[in-house]
């Protein structure tokens, strides 16, 4: 089970957001989003942070982001914080800017494997807006960053005027789903070096360096293999020049030769996000 932590919390407010304004907000309150809480790192500011860093938010009109403006809240995510477990009613929903969540479906007898990764293309809490109610996966944030959420009421009341935010979330619903199939199909006929690729290669899509900080026993648990069988597909990769892993971190050093070695999933699902993503600012 992963630590759960505190995400700091800041308004957005009725401000006009630009770089200026963002600097100048001033935290308001931390609350406890989970049970078992530790402390976070505090914040002198938004970082130059901005709603519009996240692709749904940014493909708004102008009209429909100034109406959720108000209900934003920027929030730190920090690195093993559980946003949901599955079963629970998510009170809030996410737009990810500088991190990435993954989704965790657990057996009874604790077992997991990862079924799709969200960053800053998408949203954290489809489950909201689609009528299901309690969330099926656990959410979990495997790459600290920072993002902004919104009450689920709010949400729903935004999504039931129809409109842009209606069709947005719609399209990246369906790109989730398909995300999900594609990893559904991935882990059962594909090798553990190409399951690896294609896990590197999606956290690569979401972050803006070559590095990823994720033990072994990490990537097992969400991949659903043997820890043992991760260390060899990665010493398979490190010998072939292509990742170098060291202390939790991994860093591409050959990307073109990872996309080589990869399955069709990767490619298969990048093509279908571009198709659906693409006018959301990706």
């Amino acid at each position: 089970m992963a630590q759960v932590s505190n995400l700091r919390i800041k308004p957005v407010g009725h401000h006009v957001i630009n770089s200026n304004a963002i600097a100048a907000l001033k935290i308001k309150s931390d609350e406890t989003l989970n049970r078992r809480p530790i402390a976070p790192k505090a914040l002198a500011g938004l970082h130059g942070h901005n709603p519009k860093h996240n692709g749904l938010l940014a493909a708004l009109p102008a009209a429909d982001y100034e109406r959720l403006l108000p209900h934003l809240e920027f929030v730190e995510m920090p690195f093993g914080t559980t946003i949901c477990e599955a079963g629970e009613k998510m009170q809030y929903a996410y737009f990810l800017t500088g991190s990435i969540v993954s989704l965790l479906y657990e057996t009874a007898d604790g077992a997991s494997s990862e079924t799709a990764v969200i960053g800053y293309e998408g949203m954290v809490g489809v489950d909201i807006v689609m009528g299901g109610g309690a969330s099926l996966n656990r959410a979990f944030i495997k790459s600290a960053g920072y993002g902004f959420r919104i009450k689920a009421s709010v949400l729903r009341e935004e999504f039931a005027r129809g409109g842009p935010l209606q069709q947005l979330l719609l399209r990246f619903t369906q790109a989730l789903f398909s995300q999900m199939a594609h990893t559904v199909a991935c882990n059962r006929h594909h090798t553990i070096v190409q399951q690896l690729c294609r896990w590197l290669l999606l956290s690569l899509d979401r972050l803006p360096t070559n590095k990823i900080s994720m033990t072994q026993d990490l990537i097992a648990n969400m991949l659903g293999v043997r820890r043992e069988s991760v260390t060899e597909a990665a010493r398979k990769l490190q010998d072939e020049g292509l990742i170098h892993y060291s202390r939790g971190q991994i860093t591409v050093v050959n990307r073109a030769g990872l996309e080589e070695q990869i399955c069709e999933c990767y490619t298969s699902l990048s093509k279908e996000y571009d198709g659906l993503l693409v006018a959301n600012g990706r």
